[in-house]
């Protein structure tokens, strides 16, 4: 029996749930112990924000960035203690979950991961303060028609998520005249999203400048294995290709569709672990590449579901 290669996967923005993470510390000592040394960290409870809500609190960019940090990493350690040191071919993460990624892959440590992900957070949360921007979901259009609406309406292209599935980002006003154009555009459906603000736009420049001094002051080491950034679709080895990756993806787009390719296709992966809440990276990687055996992971159940194809 061959190998599997597998690839982990790990959540953006948006994947957050109220309780994520409580059954898995309560199993799994590795796992509490990320939980309780994110809340020392950080200096408040960010475990009973994950564990119990309110909703409002984990929605926040600044509290929602490094809870899903944490619970991938806690994830991670769950396996680890069920499955032992099982081997990882490639890792890639949506936008916030690309960190996780390089934390899981030891291009920087868990309390280092989580100190830029919380400043990542907080950027991010004062641009969308400061901004009046928006983003909307174009379903059903290939990417030159997306990209020719986006120029004419002066918005840029945030996510190319899966085929037929873009996301635009922008002034909510030049976001809702892009919607309303979409059909002339021959797009089958456009919808608003609700979101706090233009997250992979322009609007993003006072984070992404400020994100790239952190980055400078961050050492960072050869991760162990490739880690597929979002800006390039392709692995990132140097620390200044780090750096910058990590850097223009604040303002950049995410292309993600190109990034299950690559893993897929070049990497030769053949089994995926989503490890977050909600199952949306397995969504996009079966509209990519149809069939391709994938376990999302989010807590103890979904986790004990994944071990036999793990230890195979």
């Amino acid at each position: 029996m061959t190998e599997k290669r597998i690839a982990l996967l790990f959540a953006g923005q948006g994947a957050q749930a109220v309780g994520m993470g409580q059954d898995l510390a309560a199993k799994y000592p590795a796992a509490a112990e990320l939980f309780s040394k994110a809340d020392e960290i950080l200096g408040y409870s960010l475990s009973k924000i994950a564990f119990t809500g309110p909703e409002e609190a984990l929605t926040q960019t600044r509290n929602c960035q490094p809870a899903l940090f944490v619970h991938g990493l806690a994830i991670l350690a769950a396996l680890r203690a069920e499955a032992g040191e099982f081997p990882i071919h490639a890792t890639a993460g949506l936008s916030l979950g690309e960190f996780t990624a390089h934390a899981a892959a030891g291009t920087f440590d868990f309390e280092t991961g989580l100190r830029l992900v919380a400043r990542r957070g907080l950027l991010m949360q004062e641009a969308c303060e400061q901004t009046n921007g928006g983003m909307a979901a174009m379903i059903g259009a290939d990417e030159s028609t997306v990209r020719a609406l986006a120029s004419e309406t002066d918005v840029d292209i945030a996510n190319l998520n899966s085929p037929g599935q873009i996301v635009i980002s922008g002034e909510s006003s030049k976001v809702a005249m892009a919607v309303s154009l979409a059909k002339e555009h021959g797009i089958r459906l456009a919808k608003t999203l609700n979101v706090a603000g233009a997250y992979h736009s322009r609007l993003m420049n006072s984070a992404f400048l400020k994100l790239g001094e952190e980055l400078q002051r961050t050492p960072l080491a050869v991760p162990r294995f490739p880690v597929i950034c979002n800006v390039d679709a392709a692995p990132v080895r140097d620390e200044e290709e780090i750096r910058s990756s990590l850097q223009d993806q604040v303002t950049g787009t995410v292309r993600w569709t190109e990034t299950i390719e690559y893993l897929v296709d070049d990497e030769k992966c053949d089994l995926f672990l989503e490890l977050g809440p909600g199952g949306v990276l397995a969504g996009l990687l079966n509209r990519t590449r149809k069939g391709t055996p994938c376990f999302s992971i989010s807590d103890v159940t979904s986790l004990e579901a994944a071990l036999d194809a793990v230890r195979e």
